[in-house]
């Protein structure tokens, strides 16, 4: 695909995903099925890997989850819950094997194969013995604290088995409902005049967020492990496999190792024949190294392991009829077209929209309002029109013609020489600005802002640009409806602890066109700061590896507009502190290999592992003659012996972070 092309897709994918992902994980409301959201970010995943300086922080491929909901006790997690990979072809596996292989310098590898159940993930941690916290994943740092409602599954162990009583050991693994109790619980609640369940991953993930425990006790769920975070002497994933049936727990069913692809192959089309006739949904198969060490030692990247994937099954498709095509309007002032359609049952969900992406694509269709349509999910968060049915076409029916003036402020629309994309012409249209305001509030790592609070700052002329955020007071809030004293204060606390912001995540937060955070980063790592990138000439910009054209003509245009200068006194003025990016830290990263052990107390565990990678270091999930630096959290583990033995220099979380310059 052309880059701008492939621009103007992955702007459309990211809204679109935003929109429904926080109706889920928030709002506890789902739009459109679980199978069309992950297709969905997969095109987007495959499109930014293609395109590397489209990444940017705000993107749904490099979040895992939502906001918690606040009615439970919010729980960091030790280690960040991370999110997959997905591939749909035999193709896209191979594909995936070979990058491994490649990266690992190793054709020999073993995989370990597990089904995707369709539930709930969640983190039980027991201490010396017993369990303590159950925790759902939240937004992969912080879940919620749903000790009480899992401590009634009966397949959660509250103490564990064997001699495994001693110090903090961490289990995850899926919460489900099994598909016979389902069917079962449905009839009863229909018996009692009372709501059905969707599906089981509704009933897993509504049960487990009731606030009596006693609605989820009546529930049929099930719970299923699938990692154990501690060393207990497990080099292999079959050998986790069995530990976890040693500590009490029940492992992820039909699972197996695999020796190579096409064991791998087999045991997927085992796994798609049987779904039908086991008694648990599920939308695809795990396939993970067997290897821990070389799972750990190949990383991360963006929000994914290197080492995972998840091998969904074949698309689903369903006929329905198109209502109405609606156009929304992104940060950019692109319009994308949305056939809003007859609700639809597919894959378990009911869903109400397809994409349209632009007016080529609208043309192409040949689609209408009216028309009877063929949708299928394999790529996208909503489903795609496949075809149109024309023989059901209604015989008053008229073409799509394309906006004159945006849907949102009304003004004039533009179809730019050369682009596929319609523009609205206004600068300040109010989603415009709502967008950019989320989109800044992502890059500094602003907390609790989401749409319908910028919407009304907006209305109200309380804000108009991102720099007017560290302008709010609690008595600006107190005018919103649902902020009272406190959560006013907490957001403006919140807010004013953002006020310093490293180079790379600011120049993100700009928002410059074709700047993405790996983009940024190079940026920052180049200039050093915020003042020397903005001298910088096109020539300049040019001989940077990884910077093209396109991307050094966004950078000094950017910069040498007055709109944009005027931005960037706008944050001067409101106490906004860009850290310039240390030339010597990058120098004592480069090259160096890192090992984490124990608990960190100013970063997670990520956090750590994302700042060594960004300055040039790497980070292994075992101690060898290779290590450079073991840093030492509280509790080590036995990293800390194997250091000390091989003479691996020892830093200190303090230390640390002085070599980070923090």
């Amino acid at each position: 695909m052309e880059k701008n092309r492939a621009k103007k897709r992955v702007e459309q994918l990211r809204t679109v995903i935003d929109t429904h992902r926080y109706a889920y994980h928030v709002l506890d409301q789902q739009t459109i099925s679980d199978a069309a959201l992950d297709s969905l970010k997969h095109e987007l995943y495959t499109l930014e890997q293609a395109f590397p300086d489209l990444i940017t922080p705000d993107s749904p491929t490099q979040r895992v989850g939502g906001t918690p909901l606040t009615q439970f006790k919010k729980v960091k997690h030790a280690a960040r819950m991370l999110s997959m990979e997905d591939v749909f072809t035999r193709e896209e596996f191979d594909a995936w094997r070979e990058r491994i292989v490649k990266r690992a310098q190793q054709s020999d590898i073993a995989f370990f194969c597990m089904p995707k159940l369709d539930g709930l993930a969640v983190s039980l941690v027991y201490e010396n013995g017993v369990l303590k916290t159950a925790a759902t994943r939240g937004d992969g740092d912080i879940g919620e604290d749903v000790t009480h409602n899992v401590r009634t599954i009966e397949s959660v162990p509250l103490r564990l088995s064997g001699p495994f009583t001693q110090g903090r050991l961490e289990v995850r693994g899926e919460i489900y409902c099994p598909l016979k109790a389902f069917a079962i619980l449905n009839k009863k609640l229909a018996q009692a005049g009372e709501p059905t369940l969707a599906n089981p991953r509704n009933a897993a993930a509504g049960s487990i967020r009731q606030l009596d425990p006693s609605v989820t006790a009546a529930r049929p769920l099930a719970f299923v492990a699938w990692d154990v975070l501690a060393d207990l002497g497990q080099t292999r994933m079959d050998e986790e496999f069995e530990l976890l049936k040693r500590l009490g727990f029940r492992p992820a069913p039909e699972s197996a190792r695999c020796e190579h692809s096409e064991a791998v192959a087999k045991h997927w089309a085992s796994l798609q024949k049987r779904r039908d006739r086991l008694d648990f949904w599920m939308d695809g198969m795990v396939i993970r190294i067997n290897d821990n060490a070389l799972s750990d030692r190949l990383g991360v990247v963006g929000k994914t392991p290197r080492g995972l994937v998840a091998w969904k099954f074949p698309a689903e498709e369903a006929t329905t009829v198109v209502q109405r095509i609606a156009w929304h309007v992104g940060r950019t002032g692109v319009l994308t077209p949305v056939a809003v359609v007859e609700p639809t049952w597919v894959g378990g969900t009911t869903v109400q929209h397809a994409s349209l992406h632009n007016m080529d694509e609208i043309g192409r269709l040949d689609v209408r309002e009216g028309d009877t349509v063929i949708l299928y999910k394999a790529g996208d968060i909503i489903p795609k029109i496949k075809s149109v049915l024309r023989e059901l076409r209604p015989k008053n029916s008229r073409g799509v013609k394309p906006p004159t003036h945006c849907p949102v402020c009304g003004l004039p629309v533009v179809r730019r020489a050369g682009e596929v994309a319609i523009s609205c012409t206004n600068p300040r249209c109010f989603s415009q600005d709502r967008e950019q305001v989320l989109h800044a509030a992502r890059a500094f790592g602003i907390d609790g802002l989401g749409p319908q609070t910028v919407a009304l700052l907006l209305e109200q002329k309380i804000i108009q640009r991102p720099p007017d955020l560290f302008r709010l007071t609690p008595d600006d809030l107190l005018s919103l409806e649902g902020f009272a004293d406190v959560a006013s204060h907490k957001l403006v606390e919140e807010i004013q602890r953002h006020k310093t912001i490293n180079l790379p995540n600011f120049l993100v937060a700009l928002g410059i066109r074709n700047v993405g955070e790996q983009t940024a980063l190079d940026l920052a790592n180049h200039f050093g700061s915020l003042e020397a990138l903005q001298s910088a000439t096109l020539e300049t910009l040019r001989e940077i590896d990884g910077i093209g054209d396109i991307v050094a003509k966004s950078v000094t245009e950017f910069f040498g507009q007055a709109h944009h200068r005027a931005l960037l006194e706008d944050y001067r003025l409101v106490g906004i502190h860009v850290k310039d990016q240390s030339k010597r830290t990058q120098n004592v990263f480069n090259g160096k290999t890192f090992v984490l052990t124990g608990t960190l107390t100013s970063f997670t565990r990520e956090q750590a592992m994302e700042r060594i990678r960004a300055l040039g270091g790497q980070v292994s999930g075992s101690v060898s003659k290779k290590t450079d630096y073991l840093v030492v959290g509280v509790e080590p583990g036995s990293k800390y012996e194997d250091a000390r033995g091989l003479g691996v220099r020892l830093l200190s979380e303090t230390e640390f972070a002085d070599m980070l310059g923090e």
